[in-house]
Protein backbone atom coordinates (compact mmCIF):
# COMPACT_ATOMS: atom_id res chain seq x y z
CA UNK A 1 0.00 0.00 0.00
CA UNK A 2 2.35 2.50 0.80
CA UNK A 3 4.49 2.81 -2.64
CA UNK A 4 0.51 2.88 -4.02
CA UNK A 5 -0.09 5.73 -1.44
CA UNK A 6 2.45 7.48 -2.57
CA UNK A 7 2.04 7.79 -6.34
CA UNK A 8 -1.74 8.15 -5.70
CA UNK A 9 -0.54 11.35 -3.37
CA UNK A 10 2.06 12.67 -5.57
CA UNK A 11 -0.71 12.68 -8.61
CA UNK A 12 -3.57 14.36 -6.09
CA UNK A 13 -0.63 16.90 -5.96
CA UNK A 14 0.71 17.33 -9.27
CA UNK A 15 -2.82 17.79 -10.92
CA UNK A 16 -3.65 20.27 -8.36
CA UNK A 17 -1.11 23.08 -9.69
CA UNK A 18 -2.87 22.59 -13.39
CA UNK A 19 -6.54 21.94 -12.50
CA UNK A 20 -9.29 23.19 -10.51
CA UNK A 21 -9.93 20.36 -7.39
CA UNK A 22 -13.37 19.89 -6.69
CA UNK A 23 -13.24 18.19 -3.15
CA UNK A 24 -16.44 16.32 -1.58
CA UNK A 25 -15.68 13.86 0.67
CA UNK A 26 -13.47 11.11 -0.50
CA UNK A 27 -13.06 12.57 -4.28
CA UNK A 28 -10.98 15.18 -5.96
CA UNK A 29 -12.60 15.60 -9.38
CA UNK A 30 -9.60 18.08 -11.11
CA UNK A 31 -11.13 20.23 -14.08
CA UNK A 32 -9.39 21.77 -16.60
CA UNK A 33 -10.57 24.96 -16.85
CA UNK A 34 -8.85 26.03 -20.70
CA UNK A 35 -8.76 22.58 -22.28
CA UNK A 36 -12.28 20.93 -22.93
CA UNK A 37 -10.76 17.43 -24.29
CA UNK A 38 -11.97 14.54 -22.15
CA UNK A 39 -8.88 13.28 -20.72
CA UNK A 40 -7.42 16.68 -19.20
CA UNK A 41 -9.92 16.20 -16.68
CA UNK A 42 -10.54 13.10 -14.04
CA UNK A 43 -11.29 12.39 -11.01
CA UNK A 44 -8.69 10.59 -7.94
CA UNK A 45 -8.80 9.79 -4.40
CA UNK A 46 -9.12 12.79 -2.27
CA UNK A 47 -7.58 11.54 0.26
CA UNK A 48 -4.80 8.52 -0.80
CA UNK A 49 -3.48 6.14 2.05
CA UNK A 50 -6.66 6.69 4.28
CA UNK A 51 -9.87 4.92 5.16
CA UNK A 52 -13.06 6.28 3.47
CA UNK A 53 -16.40 6.38 4.91
CA UNK A 54 -18.42 4.23 1.85
CA UNK A 55 -21.63 6.51 3.21
CA UNK A 56 -20.02 9.44 2.02
CA UNK A 57 -19.42 7.73 -2.17
CA UNK A 58 -22.89 8.32 -3.19
CA UNK A 59 -23.35 12.22 -2.28
CA UNK A 60 -20.02 13.02 -3.16
CA UNK A 61 -20.24 11.72 -6.42
CA UNK A 62 -22.69 13.83 -7.16
CA UNK A 63 -21.38 16.99 -6.58
CA UNK A 64 -18.16 16.27 -8.61
CA UNK A 65 -20.24 14.78 -11.17
CA UNK A 66 -22.40 18.59 -10.86
CA UNK A 67 -19.48 20.26 -11.24
CA UNK A 68 -17.68 18.35 -14.27
CA UNK A 69 -21.50 18.79 -16.30
CA UNK A 70 -21.37 22.76 -15.25
CA UNK A 71 -18.40 22.79 -17.82
CA UNK A 72 -19.65 20.40 -20.39
CA UNK A 73 -16.85 18.16 -18.94
CA UNK A 74 -17.01 13.89 -19.19
CA UNK A 75 -16.25 12.13 -15.88
CA UNK A 76 -13.30 9.77 -15.68
CA UNK A 77 -11.36 8.74 -12.65
CA UNK A 78 -7.99 7.23 -12.33
CA UNK A 79 -7.49 5.19 -8.75
CA UNK A 80 -5.00 3.24 -7.50
CA UNK A 81 -5.94 -0.09 -5.57
CA UNK A 82 -3.79 -0.19 -3.08
CA UNK A 83 -4.08 3.23 -1.82
CA UNK A 84 -8.21 3.03 -1.33
CA UNK A 85 -9.04 -0.26 -0.79
CA UNK A 86 -12.43 -0.66 -2.35
CA UNK A 87 -13.27 3.26 -3.48
CA UNK A 88 -13.96 1.84 -7.15
CA UNK A 89 -16.16 -0.58 -6.16
CA UNK A 90 -17.91 2.28 -4.18
CA UNK A 91 -18.10 4.24 -7.39
CA UNK A 92 -19.06 1.33 -9.35
CA UNK A 93 -22.06 0.78 -6.89
CA UNK A 94 -23.02 4.38 -7.56
CA UNK A 95 -23.15 3.73 -11.58
CA UNK A 96 -19.40 4.21 -12.86
CA UNK A 97 -17.96 1.84 -14.99
CA UNK A 98 -14.72 -0.06 -14.03
CA UNK A 99 -13.16 -0.43 -17.81
CA UNK A 100 -9.24 -2.14 -16.77
CA UNK A 101 -7.33 -2.55 -14.19
CA UNK A 102 -4.03 -2.36 -15.43
CA UNK A 103 -0.84 -2.98 -13.73
CA UNK A 104 1.24 0.12 -12.16
CA UNK A 105 4.49 -0.27 -13.20
CA UNK A 106 7.24 1.47 -11.45
CA UNK A 107 11.12 2.60 -12.19
CA UNK A 108 13.75 4.09 -9.94
CA UNK A 109 17.08 5.85 -11.40
CA UNK A 110 19.19 2.84 -10.58
CA UNK A 111 17.20 0.53 -12.27
CA UNK A 112 16.30 2.39 -16.32
CA UNK A 113 17.82 0.49 -18.82
CA UNK A 114 18.19 2.86 -21.59
CA UNK A 115 18.55 1.76 -25.04
CA UNK A 116 21.22 2.76 -27.77
CA UNK A 117 20.39 5.25 -30.81
CA UNK A 118 19.94 3.24 -33.77
CA UNK A 119 21.73 4.78 -37.06
CA UNK A 120 19.41 7.86 -38.17
CA UNK A 121 17.87 8.38 -34.99
CA UNK A 122 18.06 11.20 -32.25
CA UNK A 123 15.75 11.46 -29.12
CA UNK A 124 16.13 15.16 -26.95
CA UNK A 125 14.19 17.57 -24.85
CA UNK A 126 11.50 20.00 -26.19
CA UNK A 127 12.90 23.12 -25.81
CA UNK A 128 11.05 25.22 -28.04
CA UNK A 129 7.58 25.65 -29.10
CA UNK A 130 8.38 24.70 -32.76
CA UNK A 131 9.58 21.45 -31.27
CA UNK A 132 6.40 21.33 -29.23
CA UNK A 133 4.45 21.51 -31.93
CA UNK A 134 6.11 18.77 -33.70
CA UNK A 135 5.61 16.59 -30.98
CA UNK A 136 1.61 17.50 -30.39
CA UNK A 137 1.68 16.60 -34.57
CA UNK A 138 3.02 13.19 -33.78
CA UNK A 139 0.32 12.54 -31.08
CA UNK A 140 -2.09 13.48 -33.04
CA UNK A 141 -1.21 11.13 -35.47
CA UNK A 142 -0.64 8.47 -33.09
CA UNK A 143 -3.73 8.55 -31.35
CA UNK A 144 -5.97 9.91 -33.93
CA UNK A 145 -6.86 12.78 -32.20
CA UNK A 146 -9.39 14.87 -33.77
CA UNK A 147 -8.22 18.80 -34.36
CA UNK A 148 -4.88 17.90 -33.27
CA UNK A 149 -3.31 17.55 -29.79
CA UNK A 150 -2.53 20.96 -28.16
CA UNK A 151 -0.72 20.13 -25.21
CA UNK A 152 1.75 23.33 -23.56
CA UNK A 153 5.14 23.22 -23.59
CA UNK A 154 6.91 24.11 -19.98
CA UNK A 155 9.45 26.35 -19.29
CA UNK A 156 10.57 24.20 -15.86
CA UNK A 157 11.03 20.74 -16.37
CA UNK A 158 9.55 20.00 -12.72
CA UNK A 159 6.09 20.91 -14.12
CA UNK A 160 6.51 18.63 -17.04
CA UNK A 161 8.19 17.70 -20.23
CA UNK A 162 8.14 15.94 -23.19
CA UNK A 163 10.73 13.89 -25.19
CA UNK A 164 10.66 14.19 -29.51
CA UNK A 165 12.20 10.96 -31.46
CA UNK A 166 13.28 11.69 -34.71
CA UNK A 167 14.45 9.36 -37.57
CA UNK A 168 16.51 10.68 -40.47
CA UNK A 169 15.59 14.22 -39.05
CA UNK A 170 11.28 13.51 -39.17
CA UNK A 171 9.72 13.53 -35.77
CA UNK A 172 8.21 9.92 -35.44
CA UNK A 173 7.92 9.18 -31.40
CA UNK A 174 7.44 11.26 -28.53
CA UNK A 175 6.80 10.54 -24.60
CA UNK A 176 6.23 12.89 -21.76
CA UNK A 177 6.11 13.12 -17.66
CA UNK A 178 4.03 15.22 -15.51
CA UNK A 179 4.48 17.67 -12.71
CA UNK A 180 6.98 16.23 -10.13
CA UNK A 181 5.34 15.98 -6.97
CA UNK A 182 7.18 14.35 -3.81
CA UNK A 183 9.67 13.20 -6.75
CA UNK A 184 7.16 11.21 -8.13
CA UNK A 185 6.32 11.63 -11.76
CA UNK A 186 3.79 9.47 -14.07
CA UNK A 187 5.63 8.81 -17.92
CA UNK A 188 2.06 9.02 -20.57
CA UNK A 189 1.37 9.90 -23.78
CA UNK A 190 3.97 7.67 -25.70
CA UNK A 191 2.98 7.61 -28.68
CA UNK A 192 4.56 6.74 -32.73
CA UNK A 193 3.42 8.19 -36.00
CA UNK A 194 1.72 4.76 -37.55
CA UNK A 195 4.02 4.83 -40.59
CA UNK A 196 6.94 4.21 -37.63
CA UNK A 197 5.45 1.85 -35.77
CA UNK A 198 7.12 -1.56 -34.37
CA UNK A 199 10.64 -0.15 -35.21
CA UNK A 200 11.07 0.34 -31.44
CA UNK A 201 10.43 3.97 -31.01
CA UNK A 202 8.07 4.30 -28.44
CA UNK A 203 10.38 1.95 -26.49
CA UNK A 204 13.65 4.56 -26.71
CA UNK A 205 10.85 7.82 -26.32
CA UNK A 206 9.56 5.47 -23.29
CA UNK A 207 12.86 5.33 -21.83
CA UNK A 208 14.60 9.12 -23.04
CA UNK A 209 11.22 10.58 -21.25
CA UNK A 210 12.11 8.91 -18.36
CA UNK A 211 15.73 9.38 -17.59
CA UNK A 212 14.96 13.45 -18.42
CA UNK A 213 12.43 12.96 -15.72
CA UNK A 214 15.33 12.14 -13.53
CA UNK A 215 18.03 13.99 -14.44
CA UNK A 216 16.36 17.36 -15.21
CA UNK A 217 13.05 17.43 -12.89
CA UNK A 218 14.73 15.64 -10.03
CA UNK A 219 12.24 12.61 -9.99
CA UNK A 220 13.20 9.55 -8.10
CA UNK A 221 10.51 7.37 -9.16
CA UNK A 222 8.66 7.20 -12.26
CA UNK A 223 5.24 5.20 -12.87
CA UNK A 224 3.34 4.74 -15.70
CA UNK A 225 0.40 2.06 -17.18
CA UNK A 226 0.88 -0.20 -19.74
CA UNK A 227 -1.91 -0.14 -22.49
CA UNK A 228 -1.78 -3.24 -23.39
CA UNK A 229 0.47 -6.73 -22.94
CA UNK A 230 2.71 -5.66 -25.51
CA UNK A 231 3.53 -2.00 -24.28
CA UNK A 232 3.79 -4.27 -20.48
CA UNK A 233 6.55 -5.95 -22.34
CA UNK A 234 8.54 -3.18 -24.13
CA UNK A 235 7.98 -1.47 -20.27
CA UNK A 236 9.57 -4.04 -18.19
CA UNK A 237 11.97 -4.40 -20.69
CA UNK A 238 13.26 -0.85 -20.03
CA UNK A 239 13.37 -1.60 -16.08
CA UNK A 240 10.17 -1.01 -15.12
CA UNK A 241 8.05 -3.40 -12.59
CA UNK A 242 4.77 -3.97 -11.13
CA UNK A 243 4.46 -2.57 -7.79
CA UNK A 244 0.97 -1.47 -7.46
CA UNK A 245 -2.49 -1.65 -9.93
CA UNK A 246 -4.22 1.01 -11.21
CA UNK A 247 -7.94 1.70 -11.95
CA UNK A 248 -9.91 3.04 -14.54
CA UNK A 249 -13.61 4.28 -14.68
CA UNK A 250 -15.92 6.55 -16.45
CA UNK A 251 -19.35 7.50 -16.75
CA UNK A 252 -21.53 6.03 -19.01
CA UNK A 253 -22.01 7.27 -22.19
CA UNK A 254 -18.52 8.44 -22.30
CA UNK A 255 -15.03 7.81 -23.61
CA UNK A 256 -15.06 4.12 -22.00
CA UNK A 257 -13.88 2.91 -25.17
CA UNK A 258 -10.62 4.93 -25.24
CA UNK A 259 -10.07 3.99 -21.12
CA UNK A 260 -7.37 1.65 -20.29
Amino acid sequence: MEIGARIARAQLTGLSRSRRPVVAGPLAGMLHERDDAWYMSTMVAAEPGRPFDPDAVPGALVAVRKAFADRGRWLSAELIDEANPGLAEALEAQGMTIVSRPPLLVVEPDGLRVPELPAGVTAHFVTTDEEQAEANAVSADAFEIEGGANFARHADPVDGGCVLVRVDSVPAASASWTAVADAVTEVAGVGTIRTHRRRGLGSIATAYATQQAFELAGATLAWLTPGDDGADRIYRGLGYAPRATAVHLGDPGGHLADLR
